[in-house]
């Protein structure tokens, strides 16, 4: 199930974080930050990483996108 990253991106803006120094505080890479970016799957480790840096729960930075609200599939 595709999975959405827009809650991430809020809660960087009101914590006044940019990518590159969450990449640098959460100690990710930054081609995982680029994945974020374009809501491609990463690890667990990542994102246990970035709750961990950022204080906060799963729920709070990550969401599934249920297929009625995705559009048509690409292949």
């Amino acid at each position: 199930m595709p999975v959405s990253y827009k809650k991430l991106w809020k809660l960087m803006i009101d914590k006044n974080i940019n990518k590159t120094e969450l990449t640098h505080l959460a100690g990710i890479t930054t081609n995982a930050m680029a994945k974020l970016g374009k809501n491609e799957d990463v690890k667990v480790n990542v994102l246990e990483k970035l709750c961990t840096t950022l204080d906060c729960t799963l729920d709070d930075i990550v969401e599934f996108v249920p297929a009625s609200e995705r559009g048509p599939e690409k292949e």
